[in-house]
């Protein structure tokens, strides 16, 4: 198992400014080559708190690529759904070139509606232009002088530039919450698979056996490989961990429910369905639920090493975990602590273990 860490900036400029927020989120890359953190993460969200100090993934993970030599570079994920592809290709190769060959490339459909609404795109379009949007940018990767006739977007005779530094392009990841149709598209399709145990976690364990049932019956090698997205929280003592991932873990819970709330004010969309239960489910939701919903690891040392075997055992293997330190309003010092602390006493555990 690999870990890297993942940043959601889940705060207000009247909280923390984008200079301040983006300076910390790059201390903690620093952090990357000499603790053994082996990928950087980062979203893409817009106008809320939750998540829309990051409108441009690629744009963070080019700063994180000159702060860290090893470690990979992951958006998580980059959404075709408000992006032309052309413009998504050029970038794609841009940090594949500049980072000499790390980055890796994950792809959502974006399920937030005031998004929708700002970029006048409807929700009932989000499969299709997920599917082709995806479709597109594989090709303009991949080829030279492309030729694409779309329902959303239309081009003749391109060649991306500048081409991949990694042949044929850089590895592709699906994130999926709920929806079963979407864990079983990315094991067809031979991508990665990001998922989020924070909601829908019970249903976890069966996903992910949708994901890989369908990658090995689309005849791909091996077994996929699943990519969690976690909270961490890690202290010499076990009630100051809980102490400090407390309060911001549940006020990152009630920004999340804040930035989706329209689907329980009576949004719809065959695209989405049930997503007015999963955003109201999202309004109850505490540090103490995520932390029953393994959705955090929380703790000693120790403590975590435990945790992470037992969630492990319990989705069927966990090939990276991505964890979020400095989640909502968790003070920088106690991010970096418990970075450090995770990268000293518990990656070395995980280092030759295998599942």
């Amino acid at each position: 198992m690999e870990f890297g860490l993942q940043f959601f900036p889940d705060v207000a400029p009247e909280e923390k400014s984008g200079r301040d927020y983006f300076s910390e989120a790059l201390r903690l890359v620093d952090l990357c080559d000499d603790y053994g953190y082996t990928h950087v993460r980062i979203v893409e969200h817009y106008f809320h708190q939750w998540g829309g100090y990051s409108p441009n993934p690629l744009i963070f993970l080019t700063a994180a690529s000159q702060r860290t030599r090893k470690a990979r570079l992951i958006p998580g994920a980059v959404l075709p759904v408000f992006n032309h592809p052309l413009k998504l290709a050029g970038e794609i190769g841009m940090l594949d070139a500049i980072s000499g060959g790390r980055l890796e490339v994950g792809f959502a459909r974006a399920f937030v509606p005031h998004e929708y609404e700002r970029f006048g795109v409807s929700l009932d379009e989000s499969v299709a232009r997920f599917d082709e949007g995806l479709a597109q940018i594989a090709r303009l990767l991949e080829e030279e002088n492309v030729t694409e006739t779309g329902q959303f977007h239309s081009f003749a005779n391109v060649t991306s530039l500048p081409r991949p530094t990694q042949r044929p392009r850089p590895a592709f990841w699906t994130a999926a919450t709920t929806t079963p149709e979407s864990f079983d598209k990315a094991g067809r399709m031979g991508n990665g698979l990001m998922a989020i145990p924070a909601v829908g976690a019970e249903r976890m364990p069966e996903l992910c056996g949708r994901y890989r049932e369908a990658w090995k019956s689309a005849g791909h090698d091996g077994n996929g490989r699943v990519m969690m997205a976690l909270y961490l929280s890690c202290h010499e003592d076990r009630e100051e961990a809980r102490r400090i991932a407390d309060a911001p873990l549940t006020g990152h819970m009630r920004s999340a429910a804040d930035s989706a709330g329209q689907w329980t004010e009576g949004v719809a969309s065959a695209d989405y369905k049930g997503y007015d239960k999963l955003v109201a489910g999202l309004k109850k939701e505490t540090f103490e639920s995520q932390f029953a919903k393994k959705a955090i690891f929380v703790g000693t040392p120790d403590d975590i090493i435990e945790q992470i075997h037992e969630f492990d055992r319990l989705v069927g293997g966990v090939d990276l975990a991505s964890l979020d330190v400095n989640f909502n309003s968790m003070a920088y010092e106690d991010a970096a602590r418990s970075a450090k602390l995770f990268g000293k006493k518990v990656i070395p555990h995980f280092t030759s273990w295998r599942h």
